[in-house]
């Protein structure tokens, strides 16, 4: 068989490479590949420390861009949320203080959300998500300093109609 006869029939163009379809199918078999060898606990551990890493990124650079170590908790999402348009669409539907905490009710539109969207297994507030739990936190620890002792995020639900997930923000005094 002749070589460019061969590549004739075998070739495809690369605008027909759907490279993020590629990453669906990688992030998904991933997930469950560490679930299956190393277990839970492993696998939320690990998917944490993704995220951990880049959030441990962004904190030096917005301290660097606003030369400054320490924020307000509004100010720090205004300023996240603008550094981070590509990625990420955040709404606050509520805001309530307490003597030891702020607990903030989102709405919250990911980088994430398609894939989760287009994988059999993977699912909206599972161990997939742990990637933004972890980018997050950690953000908020290393930009919030001492004004807070912890910062928890957890999912709430799914809401499909509005494409969506509500999740809550604690930040503890």
């Amino acid at each position: 068989m002749e070589i460019d006869q061969f590549n004739t029939r075998i070739q495809n163009d690369v605008s027909n490479i759907k490279s993020l379809r590629g990453f669906e199918i990688i992030s998904e078999s991933m997930v469950y590949k560490i679930l299956d060898v190393f277990g839970k606990n492993s696998l939320l551990s690990i998917l944490y420390q993704i995220g951990s890493g880049p959030g441990e990124i962004i904190a030096g650079r917005i301290k660097h861009l606003y030369n400054k170590d320490e924020f307000e908790i509004l100010e720090l999402i205004e300023i996240l949320m603008n550094e981070l348009k590509d990625y990420y669409s955040l709404q606050i539907r509520e805001i309530q203080q307490y003597p030891e905490k702020i607990r903030m009710i989102i709405e919250n539109h990911c980088f994430l959300r398609e894939p989760i969207k287009h994988r059999e297994k993977l699912q909206f507030g599972k161990a997939f998500c742990r990637i933004n739990k972890g980018y997050f936190e950690t953000a908020f620890k290393i930009l919030l300093g001492h004004k807070i002792k912890k910062i928890e995020i957890n999912f709430l639900e799914n809401d499909e109609q509005r494409d969506v997930c509500i999740e809550e923000l604690n930040f503890y005094f």
